[in-house]
């Protein structure tokens, strides 16, 4: 397992959720751009809450089958580290923007992972969500952990359904690179709650502690 286990908060909508995120030491924070969500931001709240992300958190925005204008417009205005991209997006249009992405890989429709991710070679990393093909993430219902494969070599990230009650059981199942939670942390769609997202990180830094607790023994 990884010796650290890199979080991303997503779907964060207001200024004061990613000071209280970064607070807390999340490695990335996700901005909804896709107008199918609930936690969708226009293009200018987008920009604002960038410019509020310090240096060393990374910016994700996550797209669903967007028009190629509308993801250059995003690119251009907002200057994501990263695309997410959650819909049925090709490897070559994902590819096409110049910029590094992780591709979503829904995993109640997806039997064969590997296929999947060989589809995807020039892909950063790749989201494992319980979501099914053509539908959004942040539904907070998981799928069986066991199922994330240990021998891709590629970075996992592992979201759908994660919450501060089960972060280390996720956490000891899957092995992933990183975490990425939305509505376990929310007290209502793209609203933070900032109890929640300090618990989740204290249970996930509990779970790091046990880890090494038991490989010293």
């Amino acid at each position: 397992m990884n010796s650290r286990v890199r979080v991303k908060f997503c779907g964060l909508t207001r200024a004061e959720d990613i000071a209280a995120a970064c607070a807390l030491g999340v490695d990335a924070i996700g901005l909804v751009m896709t107008r199918h969500s609930k936690r969708f931001v226009t293009l200018e709240q987008a920009a604002a809450l960038r410019a509020a992300v310090p240096p060393f958190v990374a910016v994700v925005t996550l797209l669903l089958d967007d028009e190629d204008d509308w993801v250059r417009e995003v690119i251009s205005r907002v200057e994501p580290d990263l695309l997410q991209f959650h819909g049925e997006e090709s490897a070559a249009r994902c590819s096409a923007f110049g910029r590094r992405y992780l591709k979503a890989v829904p995993m109640g429709s997806v039997d064969d992972v590997y296929t999947y991710v060989r589809a995807h070679p020039q892909a950063a990393g790749f989201l494992l969500d319980s979501h099914a093909t053509g539908a959004q993430g942040g539904s907070g219902v998981a799928f069986d952990w066991a199922r994330v494969p240990r021998d891709l070599g590629r970075p996992l990230l592992l979201a759908g359904g994660l919450h501060a009650g089960n972060v280390a059981a996720a956490v000891s199942t899957a092995q992933p690179f990183a975490l990425d939670v939305s509505s376990g942390i929310e007290s209502a769609p793209g609203i933070k709650c900032a109890r929640k997202m300090q618990q989740f990180m204290q249970s996930l830094a509990s779970a790091g502690t046990d880890q090494e607790n038991r490989r010293e023994y």
